[in-house]
């Protein structure tokens, strides 16, 4: 059992930071997605200058963007420009777009890049670091391209088509809503970043190239099997988590945080049928239709699944939605009426959910007693406070949360104090307060040593935030 904990603990490590590099990222696939539905010629404003946008972007500046965090992830500014200059090289030495090129050279630059300077930046004589640093970094980059260019571009190529005609084929024998028999579990175990990102984005970019769309943007994040369980919790729960499901089933819906329905799923294990169920139907509909997505839909809520549908497959993508939906939701208020066991605690679930997860979920404290008291260190004088920062692992779903409520708090009592949100590895210089759950202050510490730290419970409902606004009011 410990053996198997390790290794889901490495996947979800692997598939964290894949995750990584593609998520900051995800607002400029999300422009070339757009971009694509509106002026190629058979978009909805076919313009021919403005077209010729959609070939660079997909060709340049999205894997130069993966590379670029990539490299950034593993040593900042600096692990950044390397993992993007040896990106380049791997672009010029395929022919197709490099996501899982940039993917590999990106990391790769950062962390060649770092290791150089714990070589030589300690040898340097005083005077000459800029000369260093622009040199190594130029050099270390330049061979990089050039290698990437003559022969890691071509491998990752044939890779990447191996991979491409594989799925392929599993599309063209009619299996791929057989794929949702590991998605979904996979979801509920946090796996699935590193099949969603890793394999099924880069490639569905690809075909949405070639194609115009593809089906495996929808595989894992159509957000119908979810809305069916908690849908049947809404009719047939009981207690907590019949009261609850209303709220979490707009904020999975609207909002596009699936885990929210995690805990519920866990409370009864075999509502994974459920999800199951849902997620073959939808993408068995996707096929059916022809339908597909034109980018990344993130996160999954319908209003970016919509947004991203390609033109002539929105009937069969919204029925997808209502299909798996619906299925989802049979097999859920079958599985809860026939059910006789006492329903878990769903308090219980969410903590489960966040062990198998391995770290703080952005949505568990939707569940969460908020009576605990918040941990803090030292206070910072009052006019000496300019800017709180809200930080999680991604600097996306709970941090956003928290630092949405603070800053509508702070409003109503005019308090003039920038709040914001960032990933933990992100916390900038200038931070005077960072509030981080409790299971991430400690790395927010060693970051940022020097800010006053608050750590807190829930992010959704913390009395910290009450004590910010008559400490500052």
């Amino acid at each position: 059992m410990a053996e198997n904990n390790g290794v889901r603990a490495r996947v979800q490590r692997f598939g964290s930071y894949l995750s990584g590099m593609i998520m900051p990222n995800i607002g400029a696939f999300i422009a070339w997605g757009i971009i694509t539905a509106l002026f190629i010629p058979d978009g909805w404003l076919p313009n021919k200058q403005l077209a010729e946008l959609v070939g660079p972007m997909i060709t340049y500046l999205l894997p130069l963007l993966i590379g670029f965090t990539g490299g950034r992830i593993v040593y900042d500014i600096r692990g950044g420009v390397v993992g993007a200059t040896a990106t380049m090289g791997v672009i010029v030495g395929a022919e197709i777009p490099m996501f899982l090129g940039a993917m590999v050279m990106g990391p790769l630059g950062g962390y060649l890049i770092k290791k150089v300077d714990q070589l030589f930046l300690d040898k340097i004589r005083s005077g000459f670091e800029m000369l260093y640093n622009n040199f190594s970094a130029g050099i270390l980059a330049a061979l990089l391209a050039i290698a990437a260019s003559l022969g890691i571009g071509p491998v990752v190529e044939s890779l990447n088509q191996i991979l491409a005609t594989g799925v392929e084929a599993i599309i063209g024998a009619g299996l791929i809503p057989l794929a949702n028999i590991i998605i979904e579990p996979a979801k509920i175990l946090f796996l699935n970043n590193a099949i969603n990102h890793g394999i099924l984005s880069p490639i569905g970019i690809e075909q949405a190239t070639e194609t115009g769309k593809s089906i495996l943007f929808l595989l894992e994040a159509n957000p119908g099997p979810g809305l069916g369980i908690l849908l049947a919790f809404t009719v047939f729960g009981k207690g907590m988590s019949k009261s609850s499901a209303p709220g979490a089933a707009l904020i999975h819906f609207i909002g596009g945080i699936h885990e929210i329905y995690f805990p519920y799923v866990l409370m009864k294990p075999a509502l994974v049928l459920a999800a199951i169920g849902g997620g073959i139907s939808g993408v068995f509909t996707l096929t059916l239709f022809d339908a597909g997505l034109r980018a990344p839909a993130s996160p999954g809520s319908i209003i970016a699944v919509l947004a991203m549908t390609e033109k002539g497959s929105y009937v069969g993508v919204i029925l997808s939605v209502i299909i798996a939906t619906a299925v989802s939701f049979l097999i859920a208020a079958i599985i809860l009426k026939t059910s006789k066991a006492e329903e878990a605690d769903l308090t219980s679930a969410a903590g489960k959910m966040e062990e198998m997860k391995g770290k703080k979920s952005s949505v568990a404290g939707t569940f969460a007693n908020s009576e605990k008291e918040e941990e803090q260190t030292f206070k910072k004088s009052n006019e000496n406070v300019d800017k709180i920062i809200f930080a999680c692992d991604a600097g996306m779903g709970s941090s956003a949360m928290g630092a949405s409520l603070l800053k509508n708090k702070f409003k109503k009592e005019d308090i003039d104090i920038a709040v914001t949100n960032k990933a933990i590895n992100d916390i900038p210089e200038d931070a005077d307060i960072v509030i981080t759950h409790k299971d991430l202050t400690t790395r927010a510490k060693d970051k940022m040593p020097e800010a006053e730290h608050i750590s807190v419970e829930n992010f959704l409902n913390s009395p910290a935030y009450d004590d910010l606004v008559n400490r500052f009011k």
